[in-house]
């Protein structure tokens, strides 16, 4: 519950939304306003704040797209209580979770509490794949790879969108074909054809979404997501697939540990 909010200052170069969103999420930052408490009515932080309901909207909208609460038709405003996917880059890949038929995303979401599931799989052989695939599996313009796009879930809410690209001459008759690759995903599946996995090399960034990654992953205005495009490469050094992800930038923390050395 919120017993206390900071008075507008009128003086301020900052706008008075931001102000009341500062304000709100100092609140929820200190665990006053608990995961899944409700907060205040809009009329509620009208009167108390002395402002217009628009102003209040505009606040409550810039900790919607921040990630932090989540708005339900005809009830209210309440903090989000679901905590981020913990994505441990230097441990998700391990030979042992594949072995134990756990495919990273399935692992990470349990891990942090979740029921894991993929949805909107789509699996078939293009001849033009993207330019930056192409560059990092070393191939032409013109040659085959299979394409495996789908949706994961946490809980039924979708927090990623990802697109593999492995080269038919790697995968052609696989379970990397099938709609379901079988345990412990397609990397599995890759070990399995002898390409034994060495290394992955994952590039990081920021972007607002695509009308269609909104829609697909059910993002707030003004949400962003973060880009990791992955390219593994097996013990010979050769690149066997590329990875191309769109994730809801509230639902993930991405965790890196590596050596000082």
């Amino acid at each position: 519950m919120i017993d206390q909010l900071d008075a507008i200052d009128r003086h301020s170069d900052r706008a008075p939304y931001r102000q009341i969103a500062d304000s709100l999420r100092a609140a929820i930052a200190s665990g006053d306003a608990a995961p899944g408490s409700k907060l205040p009515s809009e009329s509620v932080l009208m009167e108390r704040l002395g402002v217009a309901r628009m102003t209040v909207r505009q606040a409550i909208q810039e900790l919607r797209a921040e990630g932090l609460v989540v708005a339900e038709h005809g009830r209210g405003v309440f903090v989000r209580t679901a905590p981020p996917v913990r994505r441990l880059a230097s441990d998700r890949f391990s030979r042992r979770k594949r072995e134990a038929g756990k495919a990273a995303f399935i692992a990470e979401a349990e891990t942090s509490g979740y029921e894991a599931s993929v949805d909107q799989i789509e699996v078939s052989r293009i001849s033009e794949a993207p330019s930056f695939v192409v560059e990092r599996l070393r191939m032409s313009t013109r040659d085959l790879v299979i394409r495996r796009s789908r949706r994961y879930l946490a809980d039924a809410r979708p927090v990623e969108l990802a697109v593999s690209y492995i080269p038919v001459s790697v995968g052609a008759g696989t379970a990397i074909e099938a709609v379901d690759s079988g345990p412990g995903g397609i990397y599995a599946r890759l070990e399995e054809t002898g390409h034994v996995l060495g290394e992955f090399v994952e590039e990081v960034g920021a972007r607002m979404p695509t009308v269609d990654e909104r829609r697909r992953l059910e993002l707030p205005p003004g949400t962003p997501v973060i880009t990791l495009v992955r390219t593994a490469f097996d013990l010979s050094g050769l690149p066997v697939e590329v990875c191309d992800t769109v994730k809801a930038a509230p639902a993930y923390v991405l965790e890196y540990r590596f050596p000082a050395k």
